[in-house]
């Protein structure tokens, strides 16, 4: 922090340097040998005056005497000078015989000429004093405030920066050694609000992943430790009956357990893939009917065979922008399961609230415990122990449908029915 501080301190204060220097040799180039008319110069003008008519009644020999005169009576620099030896353009020649003189400028001092009546050889010279300088000291001191003053409004104004750099750079340093809960507190004095809540986003979706991957490692090396102990039981019982009967029963057994493991084994790396799916989504303007019609029939076949009636209630024309094929995966996940849990019907229901677009899937069974409905969307949650494995169900398809709805900003939301007294199911897609 630091660099940044003195970057920006130097970066200012050799601007300001620069600058007014500049400034000061352009005044200086722009003033000099210029004639400045100020109110002592009118004064001087009339003193001119007076000295050149008094002269004007001398005669030649005299002028130089009675010029010493003036300048010891009123210590000033006046002089003689010929009127030959100056050389003036026409226009300024006229000047010096008006009242109050041509006025002059050398890079030393300002000065005054007349010409002297009676003696046109002669010009009458008045040196202006050099008016008193400011005190330098006074100027130096009032620039140095200034720059001293710059300098703490800039650190006043790096100060909530570089505090706020401070804390992200240490929630980065304790994210790295492996605390993925560290956050950013917002505050609204902060400069750098997007970013940090782009970090505090980061952080979420690197915590999520990290616990995905530990929960899909976990999950995964305890349920494969039952089809290879059942594996290697067959091989081993294969190796020791001399009954090819028995024999191909045990060989259908262990295929029967590989076909298992690589359903298991398909499934863990789908869902560990998903984010990945995320940024190929492909959303489009699609009927909502038509995509719920379309998942309904996906699932008519096993509806039928437990004699389940699925039925959607009409609803007006209703398009919206997301992708069909993960939207209708979760569909068919939630349909499908409340056909497993329902006693007679299912019931989904397809309503726009103006600000959303709203799909409930409701049934008549049992439903979900209260206590259970924290955590029913986390991978590998299973309420029902009699929808084993076996049976391909691996606790994901609830999972699935909220990696879903959070990849196109929306919720998803788990409650009892009013109407079936069962589960209902609420998916909530925001315009």
């Amino acid at each position: 922090m630091r660099g940044l501080y003195i970057s920006i301190i130097v970066t200012v204060l050799g601007s300001l340097f620069f600058i007014g220097w500049g400034l000061d040799e352009l005044v200086e180039y722009s003033t000099q040998d210029k004639v400045t008319e100020t109110q002592a110069t009118t004064v001087y003008r009339h003193l001119l005056d007076g000295l050149s008519s008094e002269l004007s009644l001398l005669p030649a020999k005299e002028l130089t005497a009675k010029v010493a005169q003036f300048q010891q009576h009123y210590q000033m620099k006046v002089s003689l000078a010929s009127s030959k030896k100056i050389a003036l353009p026409e226009s300024l020649k006229a000047q010096l015989s008006q009242q109050g003189g041509l006025l002059l400028a050398s890079s030393n001092n300002q000065y005054l000429l007349k010409r002297i009546s009676n003696h046109p050889d002669f010009l009458l010279r008045l040196a202006l004093p050099i008016e008193k300088q400011d005190d330098n000291s006074f100027n130096f001191l009032l620039t140095l405030i200034l720059y001293i003053s710059i300098c703490g409004m800039l650190i006043l104004w790096l100060l909530p920066l570089t505090r706020r750099l401070y804390l992200l750079n240490g929630a980065a340093a304790k994210i790295g050694s492996g605390q993925l809960d560290a956050r950013i507190t917002p505050s609204r004095l902060s400069y750098i609000k997007i970013l940090e809540q782009s970090f505090n986003a980061m952080a979420s979706q690197i915590e999520k992943l990290v616990a995905d991957n530990k929960i899909l490692a976990r999950s995964l090396s305890h349920d494969i430790r039952t089809p290879m102990s059942c594996l290697r039981f067959g091989v081993e019982a294969a190796l020791d009956t001399k009954s090819l009967e028995k024999k191909d029963n045990y060989l259908a057994r262990m295929d029967s357990e590989l076909t298992r493991m690589e359903e298991m084994t398909s499934t863990f790396l789908d869902y560990a893939s998903m984010e990945r799916q995320a940024l190929n989504l492909k959303k489009q303007t699609i009927n909502i009917a038509d995509l719920v019609t379309s998942a309904i029939n996906d699932c008519q076949t096993l509806a039928e065979h437990k004699n389940i009636n699925v039925e959607l209630t009409k609803s007006d024309t209703i398009l919206f922008n997301l992708d069909y094929h993960w939207c209708y995966r979760a569909l068919t996940n939630l349909i499908s399961n409340a056909i497993g849990y329902a006693n007679q019907c299912v019931l989904l229901t397809i309503k726009d609230t103006g600000s959303a677009m709203i799909i409930t899937i409701e049934d008549d069974g049992s439903g979900i415990d209260s206590d259970k409905l924290a955590i029913i969307f986390n991978p590998f949650v299973k309420l029902d122990a009699d929808r084993s494995r076996e049976q391909g169900h691996f606790g994901l398809g609830l999972a699935i449908c909220k990696k879903v709805m959070d990849w196109h900003q929306g919720s998803i939301k788990a409650s009892r029915s009013k109407s079936l007294a069962g589960a209902r199911f609420t998916l909530t897609f925001p315009k």
